[in-house]
C-alpha cells in the first residue's frame, strides 16, 4: 500500500464513478471524505473501503441541489488542510428532448452540474493555491463536444465543465495545482438508469465502458499529465487537432468591423 497522500474528497461517491474513484484512491494511499445524498450507501462504501485498504473513509451526507448542503461541503474543502485531492464528480443527467423535459428537473441539472460544481471547485482551488499543491479532477462528458447526442441542458452543463476547467487550469498554471477534466463516453453507471436509459439494452455494447475501466483510464491519464482525458478516444491526436482548430479561431473572434460576407462594410 502506498504511503499516505492526504485526503481525497469525492462527490457522488455512493455509487458508480465516484465509488470506484474512492476505491482506487484509497488503494493509492489517500484517506477519503465521501459525499453523496444517501447516508446508507455512503456508509456501505466507506465500510468496504476501510476493510479492504485500512484507509480512513469519512462520510459527509449532502444533497448538492440544496444550497446549504453545498455550502457545508465547500466550507470543508476550504478549511480542511488535509484535503489534497478533489474529485468533482456529482451530477445528474437527462436524455429526453428539451421541449418535452420538466423545467424543474432541468433547473436541478443546472444547480448540481453547474452551480454546485462551480462553488466546490473554487473552494478547492482557492485552498490548494494557498498551499501551492493539490489535484482537482472534474468529471465532464463527451457530450461537451457532441451536444447533439443528449438533452441540451445536460450537454450544455458538461460543456460548461469543460470550459470552466480550461479557465481554471490556466488560472492555476503557476500555483502548483493540477487540474484534470475527464470526458467519459457512455459508462455503465446508475446515472443512466435514473435518466431513463438502460445501458445494457438501449445502447450498443461496444459503446459502453465499465466504470472500473473508465476510472482506471482516467487515473492513468492523470499520471501521464493529461489535462483532458477522453478514456474511449483511440488517438489523442484527434483531440489535439480539435484544440488546435479552436485556438486558431481566437485572433478572429473579436474585431471592429463585421466580416465582409455580411456586406456591411465600414460606413462611418
Amino acid at each position: 500500500m502506498s504511503s499516505n497522500k492526504g485526503t481525497a474528497l469525492i462527490t457522488g461517491a455512493s455509487t458508480g464513478i465516484g465509488a470506484v474513484y474512492a476505491d482506487r484512491l484509497a488503494k493509492r494511499g489517500y484517506d477519503l471524505i465521501l459525499v453523496a445524498r444517501s447516508k446508507e450507501k455512503l456508509d456501505e462504501v466507506a465500510k468496504e473501503i476501510h476493510s479492504s485498504t485500512s484507509r480512513k473513509a469519512e462520510t459527509l451526507q449532502a444533497d448538492l441541489s440544496v444550497a446549504a448542503d453545498v455550502k457545508r461541503v465547500a466550507d470543508r474543502l476550504a478549511s480542511d488542510q488535509l484535503i489534497t485531492a478533489f474529485v468533482n464528480n456529482a451530477g445528474i443527467a437527462s436524455t429526453g428532448k428539451l421541449l418535452e423535459s420538466d423545467p424543474d428537473y432541468l433547473d436541478q441539472i443546472i444547480q448540481i452540474n453547474i452551480t454546485a460544481f462551480t462553488r466546490l471547485a473554487i473552494a478547492a482551488a482557492t485552498s490548494f493555491a494557498k498551499r501551492s499543491s493539490g489535484t482537482i479532477v472534474n468529471i465532464g462528458s463527451v457530450v461537451a463536444l457532441a451536444p447533439e447526442l443528449l438533452n441540451g441542458t445536460y450537454s450544455g452543463s458538461k460543456a460548461y465543465v469543460q470550459n470552466f476547467s480550461t479557465a481554471l487550469k490556466n488560472e492555476l498554471a503557476d500555483k502548483g495545482v493540477t487540474v484534470q477534466v475527464v470526458l467519459p463516453g457512455a459508462t455503465a453507471t446508475p446515472l443512466w438508469g435514473k435518466s431513463g436509459v438502460n445501458v445494457h439494452t438501449d445502447l450498443p455494447a461496444e459503446w459502453v465502458m465499465t466504470t472500473e475501466d473508465m476510472v482506471d483510464a482516467s487515473l492513468a491519464g492523470l499520471d501521464q499529465g493529461e489535462f483532458v482525458t477522453i478514456p474511449a478516444l483511440p488517438d489523442v491526436a484527434d483531440f489535439e487537432a480539435y484544440e488546435e482548430s479552436r485556438l486558431a479561431l481566437a485572433p478572429s473572434l473579436s474585431r471592429r468591423d463585421p466580416a465582409p460576407r455580411y456586406g456591411i462594410g465600414t460606413k462611418r
